[in-house]
């Protein structure tokens, strides 16, 4: 099952979280940033239907797969940087 960390940083003067390496917009504070980030992990749950996308590969192929909505990946909340530090050293 995929994976997915929410990681709250210091983020241009304010705060963010970050998600497989891209920063969200950046909030006055560490618990703006926090609120929002859990918004998205509740809304991530939710499943949805089952459905047939398309998409283009990076080998410029299209793709079509049945999507079934309730696979929704685990996701988690990392506000203490332990997420990070552990993916940095090469842990698990």
């Amino acid at each position: 099952m995929t994976r997915v960390i929410y990681e709250i940083v210091e983020h241009d003067g304010g705060w963010a979280y970050r998600v497989d390496g891209v920063l969200s917009e950046t909030f006055p504070s560490h618990d703006a940033a926090r609120r929002t980030a859990s918004a998205g992990r509740r809304e991530q749950r939710v499943p949805g239907d089952t459905t047939g996308i398309s998409y283009e590969g990076k080998d410029g192929r299209w793709h079509s797969e049945l999507s079934v909505g309730r696979d929704r990946p685990a996701n988690l909340l990392d506000d203490d940087g332990i997420a990070g530090a552990a993916r940095a050293s090469g842990a698990r």
